[in-house]
């Protein structure tokens, strides 16, 4: 009765290993990266006294307008990479805003096992002197403010055990067909499945899906953003070996539906004696751009 007992516990355990074993469809590795779909966030600074939900200062009241950037991916943002567009109210309705449109003027650290909570920065419309709202006002007005924010970033991606095979028939190695798991880091354009297939003898073909993760749009660094699509640009490790496109354009790929693939092939074919696996790296560049909120209210004072 003894020995039964004893061995109840390892078969118990047995049973868990073997279902935690199967089932797992899962094709991202980890430790690479921390991973995530956050990059840069912006919020805004207390303005006034918080009443019923709502920032609240009086009409004889000055104001400051700061945010605060938190680096939440993993890349480091340079200085001046982040431009942040003040919007919604009529600008000649304030005093000591000089100027509507600021960057940022320190590098932003990217997350690390070393900082998990990422780099951040104290920007600031009001750096000289407080704001004032310069209009009448009678009971109270509610004031919107929109700060547009867009900076420069880059998903990293690396794809594992990329099989490089000559003769397709022979069954060593590795398969030339199916999917491989990858790292990819922490940022809003994400990579949601890579697979391998081939174009003919000795000439494998990567399939990268991409995603945009985030809530905001993203366009090629260098230009303006397009109302009708979300766009980024590419680049593969050792780009003279691979041809890579999306939907017929190299090195950019447009967003449908918050998606798009871009396909790498191999330019020349492998030798038929060629046999080996091989991890790619593979880099979203793009510039992205949200939108951040806060509600105002300006109380007539009470003389």
């Amino acid at each position: 009765m003894k020995r039964q007992l004893i061995f109840l516990p390892i078969i118990f355990a047995a049973l868990i290993l073997a279902g935690c074993g199967g089932g797992s469809t899962n094709t991202t590795s980890s430790g690479v990266f921390l991973g995530g779909t956050e990059g840069l966030k912006v919020s805004f600074e207390p303005i006034g006294v918080v009443e019923n939900g709502v920032q609240t200062i009086y009409d004889s009241e000055n104001f400051p307008l700061e945010l605060i950037l938190k680096n939440k991916g993993e890349e480091t943002i340079p200085v001046g990479k982040v431009s942040l567009r003040l919007l919604g109210p009529p600008q000649n309705d304030f005093q000591n805003i000089p100027q509507w449109t600021i960057n940022n003027k320190a590098e932003i650290l990217k997350v690390s096992e070393f900082n998990p909570e990422g780099g951040e920065e104290v920007v600031s419309f009001t750096s000289s002197n407080l704001a004032r709202y310069t209009k009448a006002v009678t009971g109270f007005t509610d004031i919107n403010w929109n700060v547009e924010y867009a900076y420069e970033y880059k998903t990293h991606v690396i794809i594992n055990d990329v099989c490089f095979k000559g003769d397709i028939t022979d069954d060593k190695i590795c398969e030339p067909k199916g999917t491989r798991t990858f790292a990819v880091s922490a940022a809003p354009i994400q990579v949601t499945a890579v697979e391998e297939d081939t174009a003919g003898k000795g000439v494998p073909v990567l399939k990268i899906n991409l995603r945009n993760s985030g809530t905001g749009d993203s366009t090629i660094v260098g230009e303006e953003f397009d109302t009708r699509f979300s766009q980024v640009g590419y680049a593969v490790d050792e780009p003279q070996l691979w041809e890579c496109k999306s939907g017929g354009r190299e090195n950019v790929a447009r967003f449908v539906d918050g998606a798009a693939q871009v396909i790498c092939k191999l330019k020349n074919p492998l030798r038929e004696d060629e046999l080996y696996t091989k991890t790619i790296g593979f880099t979203v560049n793009y510039k992205y751009k949200e939108l951040v909120q806060e509600k105002l209210r300006v109380k007539e004072s009470v003389e």
